[in-house]
């Protein structure tokens, strides 16, 4: 699937959101129109045409400019087509997905003489990323939105596909992975999805808790096995005590007890502690 095709299945998905995005006003009576049109044949691959109230909203989703026939010529005859068939005012969008090479300019007007017609053109690389970010229909394109640190940009576009409720997570992260692909290199993409869903999984967790687990489990042993060397053997009630130490804790134990001469030394840090634990 190319691209501008993805963008498509995505606006036709979504008709609502993506018509309010490139209308900036709330659109809740949205339908999606065949993209077949009257007459002959016309290339119809990456567009969507959506019914509004009143009104027709055309989406093309482009990632260069160039064509054949030229990108105006081709939206003029969008229009003609569309206007033929339902004789309704029409709204044109051309969503860029990537800038061109500089210098290169992009047109909004088709103009021959006395014929002159306009639409408009969203530049993706210039779009505010949070919108992107707080609509899971639009988080696709927001690895390719304005942004001066593309990389953080990406890994806030991870976390937020794995903040997702599990039925929608794999369609949308498949479709960003695959758009992000126009901007990021793809074992850039690969390592953050995939550390970012280790982080989100419930067995990531488990594995990070039990490594603390073990962790703490060995600080305590060698915490004992130098206090038995320093103060000689350990009453049970101190044993137990030092069962219930925090890993911090412990930590400052082992610090302390290099100091320690006899078990009194002990019994006076559990004080600080206040701990009320009485040595015998």
């Amino acid at each position: 699937m190319s691209f501008d095709n993805l963008c498509k299945l995505l606006s036709e998905k979504h008709p609502a959101t993506f018509a309010s995005w490139v209308l900036g006003t709330p659109q809740t009576s949205v339908k999606v129109l065949k993209t077949e049109l009257s007459i002959e044949p016309i290339r119809a691959d990456y567009v969507t045409f959506l019914q509004l109230q009143g009104r027709i909203l055309h989406l093309e989703f482009q990632t260069k400019l160039e064509s054949t026939p030229p990108l105006p010529l081709r939206m003029l005859d969008y229009w003609v087509r569309l206007y033929r068939l339902y004789r309704l005012p029409i709204t044109q969008v051309v969503v860029l997905l990537l800038p061109p090479a500089p210098g290169t300019v992009i047109e909004t007007v088709f103009c021959v003489e006395t014929t002159r017609h306009e639409y408009r053109v969203i530049r993706l690389w210039e779009e505010n990323p949070e919108l992107f970010l707080n609509e899971p229909a639009l988080l696709p394109l927001a690895p390719l939105a304005a942004t001066t640190q593309p990389q953080a940009l990406l890994q806030q576009v991870v976390g937020k596909v794995n903040q997702l409720e599990l039925r929608q997570r794999p369609e949308i992260s498949a479709y960003t992975q695959i758009l992000a692909g126009l901007k990021y290199n793809q074992d850039l993409i690969r390592q953050l999805f995939r550390e970012g869903m280790m982080r989100e999984s419930v067995i990531y967790q488990e594995i990070l808790a039990e490594g603390e687990q073990r962790g703490e489990q060995r600080e305590r042993a060698l915490i004992l096995r130098q206090l038995t060397r320093r103060v000689g053997e350990l009453p049970q009630e101190v044993l137990d005590r030092i069962e219930t130490l925090s890993l911090e804790q412990l930590e400052n134990l082992g610090e302390a007890l290099l100091d320690f001469q006899a078990i009194a030394d002990l019994e006076t840090w559990f004080g600080t502690l206040d701990v009320g634990v009485k040595i015998t």
